[in-house]
């Protein structure tokens, strides 16, 4: 495994790029403030454009680190930010990153997460020489398992009220997938 940090990737719609703090508008009103959008997440929805403005700050220094992996995802005909995608747990002793995304709820159902799930897919297979993708979701957000199914991730079965949530203590469905070089 080669930890590549965030590199900019582009896709047919879509630049997958570093978060800077003049994303903090977009972020705050396409999904950080959406109760729609956090109700599966782990963390809470923005109360305001200032916490969305930590939030990206942080991102920013942890950028340094090569082992920091986190996309805004920014639509290529408009320049607006619509959603984030990254690395959300690390295990280089079995060389495996687990992927974890939001996008704005105007934008749901229009392949954008899938498309940003596949580049990044590409990139860790690829690039980066990762063994294991994973992903995971809240069995009542099944949106979110048919994004993981259309990049190639098979469902590895749940784990029942093995998580927390916006919405408490809940089951998480899993899924993988093996890079088929290995």
């Amino acid at each position: 495994m080669k930890n590549l940090g965030t590199k900019t990737i582009e896709t047919k719609r879509l630049i997958l790029r570093k978060f800077t703090l003049s994303d903090a508008d977009d972020m705050y009103k396409n999904w950080a403030s959406d109760d729609k959008v956090t109700k599966f997440l782990t963390w809470p929805t923005h109360t305001d454009i200032e916490v969305s403005r930590r939030v990206i700050d942080t991102w920013i220094k942890d950028y340094s680190n090569d082992k920091n992996y986190q996309w805004c995802i920014e639509l290529k005909n408009t320049g607006e930010a619509i959603g984030s995608i990254g690395v959300v747990d690390c295990k280089e002793n079995i060389e495996a990153v687990e992927i974890g995304y939001c996008i704005g709820s105007k934008y749901w159902n229009q392949g954008f997460t899938s498309e940003a799930f596949k580049a990044l897919i590409q990139f860790f297979f690829q690039e980066v020489g990762v063994n294991r993708i994973e992903s995971r979701h809240d069995p009542l957000n099944p949106n979110s398992g048919k994004v993981m199914l259309k990049c190639g991730l098979k469902y590895e079965g749940t784990r029942i009220k093995a998580d927390r949530n916006n919405t408490g203590i809940c089951d998480v469905a899993m899924y993988g997938i093996i890079n088929p070089r290995v």
